[in-house]
């Protein structure tokens, strides 16, 4: 750990929510923990990203804010799940839109599937952020749901750990 990024102490926000956030596969296991991921093995099964790989990445969301190691019991050892804090509740915005420019102006060879986000007073589909898309209703994170395509369920976010 201990990495220091040239931009640590930047007065520019931007640069250092990049180093921040812009590290490959960073983004993608946010998404993931968003969802409802938070062990290993599966971030690892439902990214296909190596060990050592989703291991740094974990540790240095770890070391930055974003999530944090909750212990748990696996049989007779205790492992640790990854769990998002505030900080990184607060991407799904970021997470949002990067996901919807990306699907606006980059081309796949298979097509991919935006979050699609369910704010729950109106039923609607809404992006996140202060006002519903639909309703024009204040929207917070306790009251968005993930709207599952396949089977049609809304399903709450993941809660941040305090």
């Amino acid at each position: 750990m201990g990495r220091r990024s040239s931009w640590e102490g930047t007065p520019c926000p931007i640069a250092r929510g990049a180093d921040v956030l812009g590290e490959p596969w960073t983004l993608v296991i946010l998404r993931d923990a968003h969802a409802g991921t938070t062990r290993f093995d599966g971030f690892r099964n439902r990214l296909g990203i190596a060990d050592n790989v989703l291991s740094s990445r974990l540790a240095r969301m770890v070391e930055t804010g974003l999530m944090t190691r909750v212990p748990y019991r696996d049989g007779g050892r205790t492992r640790d799940e990854y769990r998002l804090t505030q900080a990184g509740a607060d991407t799904l915005p970021v997470i949002h839109a990067l996901g919807a420019w990306g699907d606006t102006y980059t081309r796949s060879p298979a097509p991919g599937e935006p979050m699609l986000l369910v704010h729950t007073p109106c039923g609607e589909l809404t992006r996140p952020g202060e006002k519903c898309d639909h309703c024009g209703g204040d929207v917070n994170r306790a009251e968005l749901r993930r709207f599952e395509k396949d089977t049609h369920e809304q399903v709450p976010l993941a809660e941040p750990v305090a």
